[in-house]
């Protein structure tokens, strides 16, 4: 059965592949390639260099979070972003570091930057409030993403079994302590269950401040 031609959809979609499999230092012009099974050379005539490449895969995450409306309010328009960006990033962790860090980004971050600020600047926010507002909202999501991610629990393990282990140590940070006596032990506690109250809290203090 005869391939399909390559194509710079083709060749992203490739580079996303290896990076899920083995993080985005591993993806290559040659680890590329070898995913579409072709001569790393073939890729050049779609992708003009390595550059280009993370160009296209900063894209391709963004072409897979929800982008806001101008059209619809902004907090719930804001909320879905984030729970979207939060499932894109928590699948694919290798954008946490790649999606801001574009000298040229391409035409689908360009429109996701600007929606966003189209869909704040719809709802009355100042300029500078929407950036501050932007920046915020990233900042949460990315950061809790990357603690999501980076959790010391086992396979199968929760939080109580975290804790447990840590023993008699808890008993020297009563604040800590308390806060897991309170919140983790015999409460089915989840950390990831943290992030919509996080985000209401930011949201809320948003409201406050565009008001």
């Amino acid at each position: 059965m005869s391939r399909p031609p390559l194509s710079r959809q083709r060749v992203i979609d490739a580079a996303s592949r290896v990076a899920d499999a083995v993080g985005l230092a591993g993806v290559s012009m040659r680890s590329v390639g070898r995913e579409l099974d072709v001569e790393a050379m073939s890729l050049y005539h779609h992708v003009a260099s390595k550059d280009a490449l993370l160009d296209g895969l900063a894209d391709w995450v963004f072409e897979r979070i929800d982008t806001p409306s101008a059209s619809a309010p902004w907090r719930p328009e804001m909320e879905a972003r984030a729970r979207s960006a939060r499932a894109v990033l928590a699948a694919h962790p290798w954008g946490l570091g790649l999606i801001e860090s574009r000298r040229s980004p391409g035409p689908a971050t360009l429109r996701h930057h600007d929606a966003v600020l189209g869909c704040l600047r719809a709802a009355g926010f100042p300029v500078a409030l929407a950036a501050h507002a932007f920046s915020v909202l990233d900042a949460y999501v990315y950061g809790f993403v990357l603690t999501e991610v980076n959790l010391p629990f086992q396979p199968g393990e929760s939080a109580e079994d975290f804790v447990e282990d840590l023993g008699a140590a808890m008993a020297d940070y009563p604040h800590l302590a308390e806060m897991v006596a309170e919140q983790v032990v015999g409460r089915d506690y989840a950390y990831g269950d943290e992030f919509d109250d996080g985000l209401e809290l930011i949201l809320d203090g948003l409201e406050a401040r565009r008001a």
